[in-house]
């Protein structure tokens, strides 16, 4: 019997999640949304993935409400991709798997820290400011090359940016397009 492609048959809330967010490259285009990548040649230079399968995954996510297209050019007119509402309550799950990612699948140690923003404490594994003790919403979140990070491997400008602190959702200044 084939694989299936959905999961039309899961009575299951995480199954319809899945749905939207579940394929390949899905969460690194989120992921990259909230380090501020909004523009297509930038996601596109910075993740490496063809072009029409970006195409597709952008169409799906803005399809899904995670994702909306948000005008930054007018001649020629050009759209820019930012997180909804929906999408931005996307950054509990980006942010737990990056950090199991960090401790369990790099060599090294994480690639990636996310901080607090306002004291500079790395989050804990809830996405919580230990030293406040408080949540702390993706716009209040630096984040910086951890232990693991390889400056040597990736030289495009989103690596550029996010070399140094960068705090979430703010926009990355855009490659040559």
């Amino acid at each position: 019997m084939a694989l299936g492609t959905d999961y039309a048959r899961q009575d299951c809330s995480l199954a319809r999640a899945l749905e939207v967010v579940g394929e390949r490259w899905s969460m690194l285009i989120i992921r990259d949304a909230f380090y501020g990548v909004r523009r297509f040649n930038d996601f596109l230079v910075h993740l490496g993935i063809p072009r029409a399968v970006l195409t597709g995954r952008l169409r799906s996510l803005v399809a899904a409400g995670v994702l909306r297209k948000e005008p930054y050019q007018q001649s020629p007119p050009r759209q820019g991709y930012v997180l909804t509402e929906a999408g931005r309550e996307l950054w509990l799950p980006v942010h737990a798997l990056a950090r199991w990612g960090g401790a369990h699948l790099t060599e090294g140690g994480p690639r990636m820290l996310f901080a607090h923003a306002s004291c500079g404490t790395r989050l804990d594994p809830a996405g919580a400011c230990p030293r406040c003790g408080a949540f702390v919403p993706p716009e209040d979140v630096t984040v910086r090359e951890g232990p693991g990070a390889d400056p040597a491997l990736r030289r495009d400008p989103v690596s550029r940016a996010l070399a140094g602190p960068h705090r979430l959702l703010t926009p990355i200044e855009p490659a040559t397009e």
